[in-house]
């Protein structure tokens, strides 16, 4: 069981878009997932539509049994193969940014016990953890259970800083707490590629994260507003600009299930995979033929 933290330290990025769409591309992959949305805002929890729960991960927080577990865990409404480890407004009130390592532990013991006895018959193969954009006890707790991180930014200034914040809290978080975390990529979202302020933004998080940076991008499509709107996983909203997201939500995938660790919270029998992609520059992102616009589909 590979547990990514989707995360930013700056709102509006669209990370809960980047943690939809890669539930999107496990359940096209087959892949059993849980989605836990840590987020106060509740947006990954109002996507995904799970049917009415009587606890929420604000509960599990404080009680990290399997009994809460099992009253807080619902089906999302795209299948019973991704699962809703279910938000709340609550969220706020436990999200103290001086938490001691006691309370950061408690998720992590939450994922142990799903570790130990899966919830369903087939146990689950990817956990999604959708942060919120600040470095309180929501996101350190992620930090602390995952076994890898996955930094989502805009190509803008502000966002840049706010990815480089995120790096340096994984790399805290790595030596004091998680020694078996780490950074698996800086994904750009909402990139349009005709936007010379946007490339220049890459070319600036080359110049900072090298090949950390992914070698795709989420271009700036109007499908994934339709999608998440109607409840639908990306991958099931059948038009151009819905299918190119796919397929890179597909190679993002692709990269956190070959990372050269399983994880902590592994799988019986699972072996760990083969090694990440070379060291050295990412490669360029492709050219389009024009400039991607709010109303393009």
């Amino acid at each position: 069981m590979h547990t990514v933290a989707v995360l930013s330290l700056k709102g509006g990025v669209g990370k809960t878009t980047v943690a939809l769409g890669i539930a999107s591309a496990a359940l096209r992959r087959g892949t059993r997932t849980l989605v836990v949305d840590l987020d106060p805002q509740g947006n990954a929890t109002t996507s995904l539509d799970p049917p009415y729960t009587d606890a929420t991960l604000a509960d599990v927080l404080e009680t990290p049994t399997r009994e809460m577990l099992e009253r807080a865990i619902a089906p999302s409404v795209w299948s019973e193969d991704v699962d809703v480890l279910v938000g709340t407004e609550e969220l706020e009130l436990l999200n103290d940014p001086d938490a001691d390592s006691e309370r950061l532990a408690n998720f992590s013991r939450a994922l142990d016990e799903l570790h130990r006895t899966s919830l369903r018959e087939t146990p689950y193969e990817l956990v999604i953890l959708d942060c919120p954009p600040s470095l309180g006890r929501l996101t350190k707790s992620a930090l602390v259970a995952a076994d890898s991180a996955l930094i989502v930014t805009e190509p803008t200034m502000y966002a840049v800083a706010g990815a480089s914040r995120a790096l340096e809290a994984i790399e805290k978080i790595r030596k004091e707490l998680n020694p078996e975390l780490r950074p698996i990529g800086v994904l750009v979202n909402k990139l349009r590629v005709r936007s010379y302020e946007h490339q220049f933004r890459i070319a600036e998080l080359r110049e900072n994260f090298g090949s950390l940076v992914m070698p795709t991008a989420i271009t700036d499509r109007l499908a994934v507003q339709q999608a998440q709107g109607a409840c639908s996983p990306i991958h099931e909203w059948h038009s151009p600009g819905a299918q190119e997201i796919a397929l890179t939500f597909n190679m993002v995938l692709a990269k956190i299930l070959r990372s050269n660790r399983a994880g902590r919270h592994r799988i019986a029998g699972e072996e760990a995979d083969g090694p990440d992609w070379p060291e050295g520059p990412a490669p360029e992102t492709p050219e389009a033929p024009a400039e991607v616009s709010e109303s393009a589909g």
